[in-house]
């Protein structure tokens, strides 16, 4: 096995495919989730998996922007309501568990944003106030690829496994998110600094 030549061959990959979803984003759907990030009083902010993972990064980047951020399931969060924002990553739109705490977010009055490889899933129509069509591929979801599926979607391909280039795509896009909403806020990188962490 000939690693060099592997290990080349999947990160040209792999960084392609990223280039693919980064140019599909619909600047109207980005401009629209910025805007209720930066008018929001509090934001909280919940995935699954490794989906998860990258929402958790974004919520630290938040508290980086000033902003009062919680994930939802720490301990110290604190009671939702209207003019908040509750944002969401379900990749393929029908996290089962997910339903209930959806519903009774929509019920305090916050708006809720969904990131999405599913727009037509029936987390983002039922519940989201704010889609964000992530297109890539997702983990149980319909690739895009398949000239038969129901509905066809406009994602790029991938050749890694499960829903890997949804939920790489995710943690890169917040990062472009939250630098978005730092230009909107008129903050520098030096004071997102100075919220960091400081007893490390």
């Amino acid at each position: 096995m000939d690693y060099k030549t592997m290990y080349e061959e999947i990160t040209r990959a792999i960084v392609e495919e990223h280039r693919q979803v980064f140019e599909r984003l619909d600047m109207e759907q980005l401009k629209v989730f910025v805007r209720a990030i930066v008018d929001a009083k509090r934001i909280f902010v919940m995935g699954a998996g490794r989906e998860g993972i990258s929402c958790r990064g974004f919520a630290m980047r938040l508290a980086h922007l000033g902003k009062s951020a919680h994930w939802l399931w720490d301990d110290t969060a604190v009671a939702m309501g209207p003019g908040d924002l509750f944002i969401v990553s379900d990749g393929r739109g029908d996290i089962g568990m997910f339903d209930y705490v959806l519903n009774r977010a929509k019920q305090t009055g916050a708006r809720i944003a969904m990131l999405t490889g599913l727009p037509e899933g029936k987390s983002a129509v039922r519940y989201a106030d704010i889609v964000l069509f992530v297109h890539s591929t997702v983990y149980m979801g319909e690739t895009g690829n398949d000239p038969n599926a129901p509905v066809q979607h406009d994602v790029a391909p991938t050749n890694q496994p499960m829903g890997n280039q949804y939920e790489q795509h995710l943690y890169m896009l917040l990062d472009v998110v939250a630098i978005f909403a730092m230009r909107e806020m008129g903050q520098t990188y030096e004071e997102m600094e100075t919220r960091h962490r400081n007893i490390e």
